[in-house]
């Protein structure tokens, strides 16, 4: 963040404005607002502030600015036309820490006034930091028609009831749940909306005493998508916003993430090929503990939890134990990853039939049925296959494939990290060599339409022949600080 957002009180606090004019005006009128002691220095002041002075609402203290006025002042905010008393204003209200705003010299600003939503008690405020107003305007344009009127109101009743419902519900869970539970009531929405605000609380009162707070908990399988929060359906975004208690993989983004709750408490029981962190049954047994403790849990997955998620043995852990549970299903990787390389999955002319596989299976698993997977005019999609790579190469050419269908490698598939890793199936076993996890393999024909296609991102590495193969093989010899570091070199030698 360029910019920390707070709230802070000015009821009954000095704040100097410098200035007189319109837009001291704008300024001095939205802390008064906030009930500021407005404090006021200008030569000259505007009709509307000298009536504001004349009814003592602002108190002009001087025509010129010194330095002394900042000794007693919460913060500063300068609105002259005069660009170098400006600038002598930051300087001095820095070197004594004071917050100060120079309006539209956003270099000599230590704090800036964002864009207003007011419905009070609850307010909102969005910024640009400064970056893009107009874009901020039209947001506040949007929000404000989207927003009801009545959510102020809804606020003002709750505060009034906060110490009742803290005595009648002393673990923060069952608070939640009760103030979850009024907010969304039609009810409760109809009757602040119209200003019956007597019946509205005689509604609140009525609630308070009905003893309907599940005293178990509850389980949502949600799946987070391939990566860009975007994927992530609705549904999923209104369950991890509701979570006292998110499991998360360590397949889930860093963007998904964000949109959890910032209250809840996020515990990762993320597993990799070769370094299972977290066991699945001490996963399991935590589902288990948290829900039985009346919580609200989110299991949260990389992709769809039931492809290649093990959803399908948590949901029968959870049944066992009697818990409810509810599934949200996400978009699996090898539908959002190859969406965003330009990958199409089918076409008529090129592949009328999908398979989703997984490179990692259990010790005693079944073997592939190669013959199966070798098909032409099929797409390929292989989770998990990076490590296994050179034997799915072997093994494909082995049972029919030819050498030269097209093959990707996409890594980080939807992140703005993404990069696709594109050649022949002779080559793949380089290919997932030097390609970053988490990878989705992608064999058949389709994939030759990428580079036609490609939409988002980069576009893809193309590494075809054995002068190339050899190039990226001295390179992922070399040694690279970073993943950033590697994939640079990469693009240098595709170039």
């Amino acid at each position: 963040m360029n910019y920390f957002p707070f709230f802070a009180e000015l009821k009954n606090r000095p704040v100097l404005v410098v200035g007189g004019g319109d837009v001291a005006l704008r300024k001095i009128e939205l802390l008064l607002r906030a009930n500021a002691k407005v404090l006021v220095v200008a030569k000259e002041l505007h009709s509307a502030v000298k009536i504001l002075q004349d009814s003592a609402k602002i108190t002009l203290i001087a025509q010129e600015f010194q330095e002394n006025q900042l000794d007693n002042v919460y913060l500063v905010i300068a609105a002259t036309d005069d660009t170098a008393l400006n600038k002598r204003i930051f300087q001095a209200a820095e070197s004594k820490c004071r917050l100060v705003n120079v309006v539209d010299e956003q270099e000599h600003c230590n704090f800036i006034f964002p864009s207003i939503i007011d419905r009070n008690p609850v307010q909102i405020a969005i910024s640009s930091g400064g970056a893009a107003p107009v874009l901020i305007r039209l947001l506040r344009e949007k929000l404000e028609a989207l927003l009801p009127k009545n959510i102020g109101v809804m606020a003002a009743i709750a505060q009034r009831f906060r110490g009742v419902v803290k005595s009648r519900f002393p673990h923060i869970t069952q608070r939640r749940r009760f103030w979850e539970k009024l907010f969304q009531s039609a009810d409760f929405q109809r009757l602040t909306d119209n200003e019956r605000i007597q019946q509205a609380e005689d509604f609140v009162n009525k609630t308070l005493h009905q003893d309907n707070l599940p005293r178990v908990g509850e389980v949502s399988l949600v799946g987070a998508g391939p990566g860009d929060a975007g994927l992530l359906t609705l549904k999923g975004l209104q369950r991890i916003q509701q979570a006292d208690v998110v499991l998360y993989d360590a397949l889930v983004s860093e963007q998904v993430l964000d949109l959890v709750r910032r209250d809840a408490d996020k515990i990762s029981v993320g597993k990799r090929a070769g370094n299972h962190s977290v066991q699945q049954e001490e996963t399991n047994r935590l589902l288990v503990k948290y829900a039985k403790q009346g919580k609200r849990v989110v299991r949260l997955k990389g992709g769809d939890p039931f492809v290649f998620g093990r959803g399908g043995e948590e949901l029968e852990v959870l049944k066992e134990a009697g818990i409810a549970f509810e599934v949200v299903p996400g978009i699996t990787a090898a539908l959002g990853a190859t969406a965003y390389a330009g990958i199409p999955l089918t076409h008529r002319d090129h592949a009328q039939t999908t398979m989703f596989i997984t490179g990692h299976t259990k010790p005693d698993g079944k073997n592939l049925t190669w013959n199966t997977l070798a098909q032409g005019n099929q797409t390929l999609a292989v989770y998990m296959g990076t490590i296994k790579a050179a034997e799915l190469a072997e093994q494909l050419q082995a049972h029919g494939r030819k050498p030269d269908t097209p093959v990707a490698v996409i890594s980080h598939g939807s992140l703005p990290t993404q990069q696709i890793f594109a050649g022949e199936l002779r080559d793949l076993p380089k290919l997932a060599e030097n390609a970053a996890s988490p990878a989705l393999i992608v064999v058949g024909e389709t994939v030759a339409l990428q580079s036609k296609l490609a939409w988002f991102g980069q576009d893809a590495q193309q590494f075809v022949g054995d002068a190339t193969a050899l190039k990226l093989q001295e390179a992922s010899t070399a040694e690279f600080a970073n993943t950033s570091e590697k994939i640079t070199a990469y693009q240098t030698i595709a170039a």
